[in-house]
């Protein structure tokens, strides 16, 4: 493990703890076992820390879920509408339950109204998805999934809405009513796949 990569671990160890407000450069170099100057050598503030964070974290969980570059033609083959947005949003979670980048969101949700670091993150994260179902909307258009109608708008409809219905879930889990994201067996919670269904029928039909 690199020296940066211990000083990330170090301020998320903190951070879980203490609020990322409440752990300071000190803090940090006094937990990885270096002198603050040293420290300064890696990274020039906090912030600068945090989104090396994010960024670090993010690839490391990516790696180690399925969550990769999407080949469209396979993810389409001989699946519907319902299969295909169930698929990914499984894949999604997959990435962000990653034992780190679930600790690293847990203090950035608890922070983003305070913390202007902490809310660029979230906004980052949060346009990634809006891009990347707008991507997977498009795709479906081309292999004649869903209609050419306000793609734009039901994306944008769709990935917010699962961002709200994933946080509703990930609160669950901290306040302990329940031990997983998935439920009856399937990777994905009902209300989730409830929504799921429900958008597909509105824009699974092709058109005429």
């Amino acid at each position: 493990m690199s020296r940066k990569e211990d000083i990330i671990y170090a301020t998320l160890e903190l951070a879980a703890e203490k609020g990322m407000k409440g752990v300071s450069m000190s803090q940090i170099a006094d937990k990885v076992g270096i002198k603050a100057p040293s420290l300064y050598n890696h990274f020039k503030s906090k912030e600068e820390i945090i989104h090396e964070m994010y960024r670090f974290l993010r690839e490391r969980a990516q790696a180690g879920s399925s969550q990769s570059p999407v080949d469209y033609a396979k993810l389409f083959e001989d699946k519907n509408v319902e299969e295909i947005l169930t698929e990914s949003v499984a894949s999604y979670m997959g990435f962000v339950s990653d034992k780190y980048m679930m600790q690293f969101f847990k203090v950035l949700y608890s922070e983003r109204a305070t913390n202007p670091a902490a809310a660029a993150i979230m906004v980052e994260e949060t346009e990634r998805m809006i891009q990347s179902t707008r991507n997977m909307f498009y795709a479906m258009v081309v292999h004649g999934k869903v209609k050419n109608k306000d793609i734009d708008t039901a994306a944008m409809t769709y990935s917010l809405t699962m961002h709200s219905l994933i946080d509703y879930r990930l609160d669950m889990m901290t306040a302990g009513k329940t031990d997983s994201f998935g439920e009856e067996g399937s990777p994905v919670p009902k209300n989730i796949s409830d929504f799921i269904r429900w958008f597909s029928d509105r824009i699974g039909e092709k058109d005429e």
